[in-house]
């Protein structure tokens, strides 16, 4: 059997004469960028977030970017994250000129530690971006207490928890702003690169609008210092025609990891730790394991391909040589060093779901 880690072939033929249509709609359309499309994306993206206020962006990367650049972050700030996460989490802070700040996750967990988060705020403070990482939220509820004592932003990176809830509320609403992405491979992907960002902040809000549009309003008059990027309507459309189906695919991905957590069970050295009424979306399946790389060789072995997100925390990259870490990170580098990431799409088979739980006991046996 030969398991790959993402099949979009399944997907093409369960939606592919949706996205289409909406491909032809827009061509239909004459109108190719800050269109219909996009403003209907924006209100129901915005809607299943419970917000006011949605802007679409080029990327996930100037989603976060462009937020903090709202925020009025810059030279001499400082943006405090977790090491344990994507590298564009933290390229965005370096962009606007501010410094990186890492705290330690938590020890149960793939989230930041607010019981750290307190000793990194300083007078430079401009924001704190928690990571919603996997496909669940971080412990927003201690984040924020703290946020709100010290006057900082709280910005969400949400790139891999769209629908996903925090006591009942979704990513998304739960802090100042909110940065999603939709690169191809996300529980919500468009066909290329694509962002959002939400927020109920409507001061916020106009500033994104700006930003995102080289800094003007109205065509040709300039009123700040902007960038390119527009989510274009192409990618609106496809996203459109993919948002009806996510509520679906969330339950899918939620059915197969409780499969994963009933047979795989005590193998994985890190269980499942969700607040009352939160929940994991499982943008991607991870377990903590030992002897990781040969569980990977085994995988491999039987067919199974698997991913490691992400094998080097971003403190120990050249970029961030310059970065504060606060504490000795040992969380982020023990857990990077075990983590794997196995096959988790809604259109995996259920014999494909029963070989890789078997192929991982089988390991362990």
């Amino acid at each position: 059997m030969k398991i790959p880690f993402y099949d979009f072939s399944r997907e093409q033929s369960c939606i592919g004469d949706d996205v289409r249509c909406a491909i032809d709609r827009v061509l239909a359309s004459d109108r190719f960028i800050l269109g219909n499309e996009l403003e209907l994306f924006e209100k129901e993206f915005a809607r299943i977030c419970s917000c006011r206020y949605a802007v679409g962006v080029a990327s996930g990367t100037d989603a976060l970017f462009l937020a903090l650049k709202a925020m009025g972050t810059g030279p001499g700030d400082e943006v405090i994250t977790v090491s344990h996460s994507f590298a564009a989490t933290a390229l965005a802070i370096l962009y606007t000129g501010a410094t990186p700040v890492f705290v330690d996750i938590e020890d149960n967990s793939y989230h930041m530690d607010p019981d750290l988060l307190e000793k990194a705020i300083t007078p430079k403070t401009k924001a704190i971006i928690p990571v919603h990482l996997y496909g669940a939220c971080a412990p927003m509820s201690a984040i924020k207490e703290i946020a709100e004592k010290h006057r900082v932003y709280v910005l969400e990176d949400a790139c891999q928890a769209h629908g996903a809830l925090y006591r009942v509320n979704p990513a998304g609403s739960l802090g100042d702003a909110a940065a999603f992405s939709f690169y191809p491979t996300k529980n919500l992907g468009a066909y290329g690169d694509a962002g959002m960002i939400t927020t109920n902040d409507a001061e916020l809000y106009e500033k994104l609008l700006l930003l995102r549009n080289y800094g003007q309003r109205n065509r040709y008059h300039y009123e700040m210092v902007g960038y390119n990027s527009r989510l274009d309507e192409m990618q609106a459309a496809v996203l459109r025609a993919k948002l009806t189906r996510l509520a679906q695919w969330t339950g899918k991905r939620q059915e197969i990891a409780s499969k994963y957590v009933s047979g795989i069970g005590n193998i994985d050295l890190l269980g499942l730790n969700l607040e009352m009424g939160s929940t994991h979306v499982y943008y991607l399946y991870v377990i903590a394991v030992k002897d990781r790389d040969g569980l990977m060789a085994h995988l491999s072995e039987r067919g199974i391909q698997t991913l490691i997100h992400y094998p080097v925390p971003i403190h120990l990259h050249n970029p961030f040589k310059d970065a504060k870490i606060i504490g000795k990170l040992r969380n982020t580098e023990t857990r990077a060093s075990q983590i794997l990431s196995i096959p988790m799409h809604p259109f995996l088979h259920d014999d494909e779901i029963g070989w890789i739980v078997d192929s991982v006991k089988g390991y362990y046996a």
